[in-house]
């Protein structure tokens, strides 16, 4: 069965990153771990909480690859010695992507009590008018309302 999309609409052009957008996202929200919250910070500002906890500033990274956030975890010390008789705080490595619109920044990231909190703004772009001049298509299709031929009637001067 194959798969319908609004964005094969003919009347929706050049959207269709949008959809190749919606594919990674929705394959990269498949894995539960670590958990995030995403919360509404400000008029224009958005905040994303992962608990990590047990994960230290260097065992972290986030990065912005092609309109992706990507946050990886990953431990660095040897717990080859220790020996547990129940493990129940995760300590595997991992990566969480989420998807950012155009006109999204990531402002920063801070680790407070096993939460790593991300950052992001909305930036809001001025609202351009542009206005498009339009030439009317001779013979030639080259000529522009500035360019019409003149009247012979008007050199005889009468």
């Amino acid at each position: 069965m194959s798969r319908l999309s609004v964005f094969n609409s003919p009347l929706v052009l050049g959207f269709d990153h949008f959809e190749r957008l919606l594919e990674r996202a929705n394959k990269a929200s498949a894995d539960g771990y670590p958990p995030y919250n995403i919360e509404q910070i400000g008029e224009n500002g958005l905040r994303i909480t992962l608990a990590v906890a047990g994960f230290a500033e260097d065992d972290l990274s986030v990065s912005v690859e092609d309109n992706q956030l990507v946050i990886r975890g990953q431990k660095t010390e040897d717990e080859s010695d220790r020996v547990f008789l129940h493990r129940g705080i995760a300590s595997r490595q991992f990566q969480r992507s989420f998807v950012l619109a155009e006109g999204i920044e990531v402002k920063g990231a801070t680790l407070d009590n096993g939460l790593l909190h991300v950052d992001l703004e909305r930036i809001v772009p001025d609202h351009e008018v542009r206005h498009i001049n339009i030439s009317r298509a001779g013979n030639s299709g080259k000529r522009t309302l500035d360019q019409r031929p003149k009247d012979p009637a008007d050199e005889s001067g009468s």
